[in-house]
C-alpha cells in the first residue's frame, strides 16, 4: 500500500473532548469524518496500557498459568501473568515485575512477541506481549488476588483454547504465538 491509498482511507479527527476521566478509564467523544465524507461524533475509550508474559519451562513444554474468575464478564478462564504498566516502567519491565509478583518466578530471557490493540475500533489500550524463558522460583508470590499458578502442558493449552477456556486477549496472543512457533 502506498501513501496515496492510506491518505484516501484515513478518518479525519477534528477534535476530541473528554466526557469522563479517572486513572482506570477515560471516555471521550471525537468529531470525525470518514473516508466517504460522513461527519459524526464517535465515542472513544482509553484504558491503561498492559503487559502479559508467557513463562515457558526449560524444555518449552509447559507454560505457567492460573485459572481465575473475572467478575466484569462473569467468567472463569486460564490466564498468564500480567498487569497494567507503571508509568516509570517499560512494558518489558512491567511483564517481568508482574511475573515475579504473581508467580514468584524471576524470568531469565524475555522476548517481545507483539504489541496490539484489543478493540482497535473504539478502545485505546496498547497490550504488550512477551515470552519468558529460564524462569527460576525465587520467592513466594506477593499478589494474593491473582490465584495459584500451575505449569500447564502446551498440549493441554490447545484444548483449553478450543474449548473457550482462554478468553483474555493478551493470553491468547501469547499462547497462539508459542503454539505457532
Amino acid at each position: 500500500m502506498d501513501g496515496t491509498e492510506e491518505s484516501q482511507g484515513r478518518w479525519v479527527v477534528h477534535g476530541e473532548s473528554t466526557l469522563y476521566d479517572n486513572p482506570w478509564v477515560r471516555l471521550g467523544k471525537a468529531d470525525v469524518t470518514t473516508p466517504s465524507g460522513r461527519r459524526f461524533e464517535h465515542h472513544t475509550v482509553t484504558l491503561p496500557s498492559a503487559a502479559v508474559i508467557a513463562i515457558l519451562d526449560h524444555p518449552g513444554e509447559h507454560v505457567l498459568m492460573s485459572y481465575r474468575h473475572r467478575f466484569v464478564p462473569g467468567v472463569w478462564g486460564w490466564e498468564l501473568p500480567g498487569g497494567l504498566l507503571d508509568p516509570a516502567e517499560t512494558p518489558e519491565q512491567t511483564a517481568v515485575r508482574e511475573a515475579l509478583e504473581e508467580t514468584g518466578h524471576r524470568v531469565g530471557s524475555v522476548e517481545h512477541v507483539a504489541t496490539f490493540e484489543p478493540m482497535i475500533g473504539t478502545v485505546r489500550s496498547p497490550h504488550h506481549v512477551f515470552v519468558g524463558r529460564g524462569a527460576e522460583l525465587v520467592a513466594d508470590p506477593t499478589e494474593f488476588d491473582e490465584c495459584i499458578y500451575e505449569w500447564v502442558s502446551l498440549a493441554k493449552v490447545r484444548s483449553l483454547i478450543a474449548e473457550g477456556r482462554v478468553q483474555s486477549s493478551g493470553t491468547l496472543v501469547a499462547l497462539l504465538h508459542i503454539l505457532a512457533s
